[in-house]
């Protein structure tokens, strides 16, 4: 039972943190009401049994626990009123201009909230996707490639600066300069659902189909800016390969092997569309030149027909625009793909040698892959071993344990 209830906690917590820091004004009290809730529902739900709305539970038990925290510290503040001290407060009307707001969507306002210029981009990201993504401290430094000890302090050091901050969205001249911050939040939410950081999913679709649902709303909201669309581009062409990334079974499938035929053409369309928007607001940014390079995916017909000269070309862009260690990762095996693995395992090689991405699964397996293709066995087997050290995703480590036992 506490496994059902910690699932469903994990899918609803984003909209429950977001309708509480709204109530309360104070996100690191909006998580403690909201796990308040999860703690009465593994005391009645094994009872009671899982009420059949159980999101819709959590919420309302959460927001009960909301408005009598207001309504003690109202008595508090009456109280302090008799001598003089305050202006009364009113917990009751308090509760009703909280819930009267124009945006309609709390998540996407804590989001907001969160990338407050008060903070720095790493905290931004890391305290959002503690939140909304649900994320763990050592997931959210696996995605940073940093250490838990920092990723704790980041957190903590922004929920004290977002106390006493307006949860709602900035006026329009403020939204530019947050808007990078989201996005990458938005994106670093879907890429955990993508591909789980650490346990045992290899996926983690409600992830997904929040980050989904944020960068549509987004598009509304910010209808002309390229980068939305070229965003909401990228994780709608990513989404359709969902259904195809495991087998029957559980088993992660490469996209090598994946059964096209499964991908979702519904949200391949919408991908389309959306990078077309972008494509025709201006010059692709680094969301935009990702969401071309996966819309060569989504054209092909097969992996044989992929066209991995344009998708070298376009990770060479993007290694111009927007430089990292993850992105010259891609664009060598990219090269590998277009030029041969001699010519990928050749920048591997030199990544490796840099010590960027030293603890980091996927830069073995991609040397692996090389390898393997080269009729290096033993090497290859190496590698698949060094990745499946690196993970701590059960999934991923079981796929390159197979891998280096085919080599």
């Amino acid at each position: 039972m506490s496994d059902v209830v910690e699932a469903v906690y994990r899918i609803e917590s984003a909209r429950i943190i977001g309708a509480l820091a709204r109530l309360v004004g104070d996100v690191g009290l909006a998580e403690e009401l909201a796990q308040d809730a999860l703690v009465i529902a593994l005391e009645q739900w094994p009872a009671r049994g899982v009420p059949d709305d159980p999101g819709p539970w959590l919420m309302a038990t959460a927001k009960h626990r909301a408005v009598d925290h207001l309504r003690r510290q109202g008595n508090y503040q009456k109280k302090l009123q008799l001598v003089g001290t305050v202006e009364a407060f009113d917990p009751e009307s308090s509760l009703v201009d909280a819930l009267d707001d124009h945006i309609g969507d709390d998540t996407l306002r804590l989001i907001f909230t969160a990338c407050h210029p008060a903070l720095t981009t790493e905290s931004q990201v890391a305290v959002v996707l503690r939140m909304l993504g649900g994320l763990r401290t050592d997931e959210i430094a696996r995605a940073f490639l940093t250490t838990e000890a920092t990723v704790s302090q980041r957190i903590l050091r922004a929920k004290k600066a977002l106390r006493g901050v307006a949860f709602e969205l900035p006026p329009p001249p403020e939204i530019p300069g947050r808007l990078s911050a989201v996005l990458g939040t938005v994106y670093l939410i879907f890429n955990e659902g993508y591909s789980a950081t650490a346990g045992d999913d290899w996926t983690r679709p409600a992830l997904c189909e929040e980050a989904l649902r944020l960068g549509r709303v987004l598009c509304g909201l910010l209808p002309n800016a390229s980068e939305v669309h070229g965003l909401s581009a990228l994780m709608e062409l990513q989404a359709s390969r969902l259904g195809a990334r495991s087998s029957a079974d559980g088993r992660p499938v490469l996209l090598a092997d994946q059964d096209r035929r499964r991908w979702d053409r519904l949200l391949i369309r919408r991908g389309l569309a959306a990078l077309g928007r972008a494509e025709a607001l201006g010059t692709l940014g680094p969301y935009g030149l990702q969401a071309a390079i996966a819309a060569c995916h989504a054209r092909a017909l097969t992996f044989a027909a992929t066209d991995w000269g344009r998708i070298a070309a376009l990770y060479r862009l993007l290694a111009h625009v927007a430089p990292s260690a993850v992105v010259s990762l891609n664009l060598a095996v990219a090269v590998g793909m277009a030029s041969g693995p001699a010519a990928g395992l050749s920048l591997l090689d030199a990544l490796a040698a840099s010590g960027q991405l030293g603890s980091y699964p996927h830069l073995p397996a991609a040397r692996g892959d090389m390898l393997e293709r080269l009729g290096r066995s033993g090497e290859a087997r190496e590698a698949f071993r060094a990745a499946a050290a690196l993970t701590r995703n059960a999934a991923e480590r079981e796929l390159f344990t197979r891998r280096a036992a085919s080599s």
